[in-house]
């Protein structure tokens, strides 16, 4: 049986959050906005705010007006010398923001194309469209690369190093490929387009990892035994997998084989929690539902499993150095978590 995860604080606000990022040390930071009575309002977007908590007590420290409001496409993360960057929408357009970590106070502002997702380093940022993916630099906000290839359609991204792996679909199906994160080089395809769904990507350490389905498409000759175990294996039959992670090295190459496969479900999905997935430091986190998994990301050997209340009412999820940030419509909550 699953212990309860132990909540280290919980804060209610008077904002709705819609995304939130931190790292190992320093404050919380949460982007949230106020909606409009009877939930109307004229332009396309509602005008952001931006706080910052301490993360061990949860002690607001400050809050400010956003130039990133609430609506198409989102990014957060900690800049160059731990200052905040936002971009999202904004009442002109998509824009990215640099502000103080100390007070909030805006530092730069600059204007960039629509997005539907971001990734935010210290030294570089990225994200995706459906028709493109780019880069722009956190210490001058200016665009370094982009990258389009006709046919593609891009979902999602996720960097390790210097490199950025990317979710993209053709007519034959979902795959990843792999750029070079400072120069949007192509360094080839880590998985070909032949999945039906992709819908979760994280990298942690030398390990990039799938949430994803039938399996039986794209693994190598090699990895059949291993897959036809977890499928005689598991508890509720079925001849192949609606859900299972994918674990493969980040300088991999299409066709190597896998460091480790788990199928997690083989029948229908309508009736069952839906899924995602996190990784810091090491390990994966499995969130369905209420329930979360932890484990090693270089065996997939379980680590340690909890019941995180809310978690199900998730708005945004994050994990670092043994903490998980829980947002939910207008609550924040940070869970240790031990694993």
């Amino acid at each position: 049986m699953p212990s309860t995860a132990k909540r280290r604080w919980s804060r209610e606000l008077d904002s709705e959050i819609d995304g939130v990022a931190f790292g190992p040390k320093g404050p919380i930071l949460l982007h949230g906005y106020d909606p409009p009575a009877g939930g109307k309002w004229v332009d396309n977007v509602i005008p952001g705010k931006l706080g910052a908590f301490d993360r061990t007590s949860g002690e607001m420290l400050w809050r400010v007006p956003c130039e990133v409001g609430y609506g198409r496409g989102f990014g957060a993360g900690l800049g160059p010398s731990g200052q905040v960057v936002v971009l999202g929408p904004g009442q002109s357009g998509h824009r990215i923001v640099r502000q103080s970590i100390d007070d909030g106070e805006l530092l730069d502002v600059s204007d960039i194309p629509a997005f539907d997702m971001a990734v935010v380093t210290p030294e570089r940022v990225v994200g995706v469209s459906a028709g493109r993916v780019f880069c722009l630099g956190t210490d001058d906000l200016a665009a370094s690369w982009s990258y389009s290839q006709e046919g593609q359609r891009y979902h999602s991204v996720a960097l390790s190093g210097d490199r950025a792996f990317v979710t993209y679909s053709t007519k034959q199906g979902h795959g990843v490929l792999v750029l070079d994160a400072e120069t949007g080089g192509s360094e080839g395809t880590l998985l070909a387009p032949a999945e039906p769904r992709i819908q979760g990507l994280v990298t942690t350490g030398d390990v990039v990892v799938l949430l994803t389905s039938d399996l039986d498409r794209i693994l190598p000759p090699e990895s059949i035994g291993d897959y036809a175990e977890e499928l005689v294996g598991h508890p509720a039959g079925g001849s192949t997998d609606t859900l299972s992670l994918l674990a493969l090295r980040v300088d991999g190459r299409k066709g190597d084989r896998p460091l480790w496969l788990k199928v997690l479900e083989t029948t229908r999905l309508d009736d069952l929690a839906p899924a995602s997935i996190t990784a810091d430091s090491g390990k994966l986190y499995l969130e369905r539902g209420t329930d979360l998994f932890a484990l090693d990301v270089l065996s997939g050997r379980p680590l340690g499993e909890w019941t995180v209340p809310g978690l199900d009412e998730q708005i945004a999820w994050s994990v670092a150095d043994g903490a998980g940030l829980l947002a939910e419509e207008t609550r924040v909550s940070v869970f240790e978590l031990p694993a």
